[in-house]
């Protein structure tokens, strides 16, 4: 339930190629609505709430962890190895800098 007083974040985030189709979007960015604090969590939260068939695609549906293929990013740093429950930089929450989930890419 949301109170009155939740604070409630226009979040964009950008998605690869794989998700973008899995999700039946046209636009790799999308925006999501976040209630509270804005963290990698409460994105990915919003996220499936709002494309179902993500659910599992970029975390484990038991643990909750990041599937090791999938890196986050946002304001230029690389926040995949944080804490799910660590606040983003305010300018995620504020819609001016995206989040971006990314495909890890293995090679040299």
């Amino acid at each position: 339930m949301i109170t009155p007083d939740a604070t409630i974040s226009s979040v964009r985030v950008v998605l690869p190629f794989h998700l973008k189709n899995l999700a039946k979007t046209n636009s790799s960015e999308v925006t999501v609505e976040v209630v509270g604090c804005v963290t990698s969590g409460s994105i990915l939260d919003a996220l499936e709430a709002r494309y179902p068939v993500l659910s599992g695609t970029i975390r484990d549906h038991v643990t909750h962890k990041r599937r090791p293929l999938l890196r986050f990013f946002t304001c230029e740093q690389d926040f995949s190895h944080e804490p799910p429950d660590t606040l983003l930089p305010p300018a995620v929450a504020s819609g001016v800098e995206p989040f971006l989930i990314v495909g890890a890419v293995a090679g040299g």
